[in-house]
Parts: structure tokens; C-alpha cells; sequence
């Protein structure tokens, strides 16, 4: 019987699991799924988790059930291609014939001193329900810190907004103004709904060094109470230690079918993946699609096509609370409350197809 190990339940492994099961898996090849939780998380609403506004088991999906999927729960170090097994933190060894990583990024802190240890995190679900602790501790007019204006922070801030209307918070932002690489009509819209919330957006800033309660701004110090690091991400340990070619931000390079060069049985699916877009729920899927025919025609004996489908990014979308939001979709802008209730039903239509 050959293992196909699933590295993490994310968003596109979920999609491996939902085109193999029931029906499309061969007879002699079985599914291990490796997880630190017995359930998919919605990474895309960490945010609203941290801020305190959904609940727990908003964020979470069951995975399909199986006689052939096997869940294994636990801590991935190691994922050792010459043995071909994956080593978890307890030692053991899990082999694999295929394997599909998945295993998603960490925060990425740039070097800057301190920032590792006293900032909180919304990366994974345990770390979200830390920084939900923490911020929604707070006494109130305490100060709260976004480190990072992209989407992510964009969504904490005004959630928090939302959640904590005493609290003061401000967002940091590299750039000039947010999202600068967007029509300056949806960098506009997003600042103006900050303003009106008393959101204070600290532009063209370059955060230095962290201290407990303070935070360097270039040579000015600001103090705050906590502070969430939302300013770039990184591919996990074990991803960064599995060799091999890598971009300039330390995602895995691939060949057109989504595997190393150099190893066609090792894929990598979602944020670790060296593709030309920034890593999304939507991207991941979409690569997905991609490995599950690949899968599907080796394993059938098939020669794999001479080229595959280039995948095309849609846009995005984001929330600023639970009444606006904004979204980029084939080149036009989208504002106010049917962005809103556009990513709502994005969100409905995700929980409703898988499960």
C-alpha cells in the first residue's frame, strides 16, 4: 500500500483531502494527514479571532472521514528525503511514498531585536487564541501596537476597533500610504475608515527594536501596552531545512508540476510554494487542483502534460469590521458594505463545500 503524507491540514492540503475522498483514490495508495489539531483552521480568519469578535469553532472545519485517511497529531522537525519520513517532535517516523507540504509560514522578524520575543502573533490558531487573551485583557485606553499594514494587520486593526472601542491602536506601515501597491481610490477608502475609527496609521515608519512596552519608530521610542507582529512571513523550519533551491524570501522553488526539481515524490502546496503571486487561501487551492492531477496521473501510469494550466489570481478581499470592506477583483475596486458581504459569502461558501 503507498502512504501519500499530507504535511498540514491548511487550505491546500484540504483540497487534496476533498478531490481524493470518497471516490478517486486508487486502491493501493492511502492518505496520512499530519496536524498539530484534530481540525482545519481557517487561517483567513485568525484575525477576528485575536480581536475576540467570532468564536472558537468558527474558525475551525472538520476533516472528512476515511477508512483509508489516517490522522497522525503532532509536531513536524524534520522531513528527511533520502529516508523518505517525516520526523515528528516525539521521534516518531512516519515514511512516506509521496508527500505534500503544506505546512504554511511563521512570522518573519526581519532582525530586529526583540521582536520575536515581545510581540504576539496570529500566524497559527493557538498563537491567535493567545493574542485574543492578551489584547482583550487589556484595561481599557491601553495602547495597542499592529506592527505591518497589509491585509493582515489591516483586518486585526479594525476588528480590534470593533471589539475593544477603548483601546487606542496604532498601525504601522512601511509605505506611504496603505496598501500602496493598489488604486490609491482603495488605499483612500481604507485610511479614511481609520480616521473615522480612531485608528491612528503611522506612515513610512521602520520599527527597529522591541522592548516590553516600548517600540522604536526609526530613533523615536512609543509606548504601548501589547503589540502584534502582522510585518512579513517565512516558511517554517522544517521547510527551510529540506534543501534545495529557494527564492529571495526563502520560499521552495519548484518544477511545473509543484515538486522539488529534484524530487518528484516531494511537493509543496501554499505558502512555502515559490510562486508569482503573495501567498492566499485561493492560490494554495489552485496549486492543489494542480498536485491531485499530477497525483492522480502517475499513479495511473499516465505521462504527466507537457505544460500545465497557468494560474491566474483573481484579487483580494478584506474586511474592516463586520459592516465594510474593500476588495481588488479583476482589476476594479470594491468599497463599502457589498465588499463586506462579499467576503462573508466567500467565507459561507468555503464552510458550506467543505463540510
Amino acid at each position: 500500500m503507498k502512504n501519500l503524507v499530507l504535511l498540514g491540514g491548511g487550505y491546500g492540503n484540504m483540497r487534496v483531502l476533498l478531490r481524493l475522498l470518497p471516490n478517486n483514490l486508487p486502491d493501493d495508495v492511502q492518505i496520512t494527514l499530519i496536524d498539530r489539531t484534530p481540525f482545519h483552521s481557517l487561517k483567513t480568519e485568525f484575525y477576528a479571532l485575536a480581536a475576540g469578535t467570532v468564536p472558537d469553532q468558527e474558525v475551525r472545519v472538520a476533516y472528512p472521514e476515511h477508512e483509508r485517511l489516517k490522522m497522525v497529531y503532532g509536531e513536524i522537525v524534520e522531513i528527511n528525503r533520502e529516508e523518505k519520513v517525516v520526523v515528528l517532535s516525539d521521534d516518531r517516523k512516519i515514511p512516506f511514498d509521496d508527500v505534500v507540504i503544506g505546512l504554511g509560514c511563521e512570522d518573519k522578524y526581519h532582525g530586529v531585536p526583540g521582536a520575536d520575543e515581545f510581540t504576539y502573533s496570529i500566524q497559527t490558531i493557538g498563537r491567535s487564541r493567545e493574542t485574543f487573551n492578551i489584547l482583550c485583557g487589556l484595561p481599557s485606553n491601553s495602547i495597542v501596537g499592529i506592527v505591518g499594514a497589509g491585509l493582515s494587520g489591516i483586518e486585526l486593526a479594525s476588528e480590534l476597533r470593533e471589539s475593544r472601542p477603548d483601546l487606542r491602536i496604532k498601525l504601522f506601515d512601511r509605505s506611504p500610504r496603505i496598501l500602496r501597491d493598489f488604486p490609491e481610490r482603495l488605499s483612500n477608502f481604507v485610511k479614511k475608515w481609520f480616521d473615522t475609527h480612531n485608528v491612528e496609521v503611522v506612515s513610512n515608519s521602520n520599527i527597529t527594536k522591541v522592548e516590553p512596552k516600548v517600540l522604536y519608530n526609526h530613533e523615536e521610542t512609543i509606548d504601548v501596552d501589547a503589540v502584534v507582529w502582522t510585518a512579513g512571513i517565512q516558511p517554517v523550519a522544517p521547510v527551510r531545512n529540506l534543501g534545495g533551491e529557494t527564492d529571495s524570501t526563502g520560499r521552495v522553488i519548484l518544477s511545473k508540476y509543484h515538486h522539488l526539481p529534484e524530487d518528484q515524490h516531494v511537493y509543496v502546496v501554499g505558502d512555502c510554494a515559490a510562486l508569482p503571486f503573495a501567498p492566499s487561501a485561493y492560490v494554495a487551492e489552485e496549486q492543489a487542483e494542480q498536485i491531485v492531477q499530477v497525483l492522480q496521473a502517475k499513479w495511473k501510469g499516465k505521462e504527466l502534460p507537457e505544460t500545465m494550466p497557468e494560474i491566474k489570481l483573481k484579487g483580494f478581499v478584506g474586511s474592516l469590521g463586520k459592516k465594510q470592506g474593500f476588495a481588488f477583483l479583476a482589476d476594479r475596486t470594491v468599497t463599502g458594505r457589498i465588499a463586506r458581504l462579499l467576503k462573508s459569502g466567500i467565507l459561507w461558501m468555503y464552510k458550506w463545500h467543505n463540510g
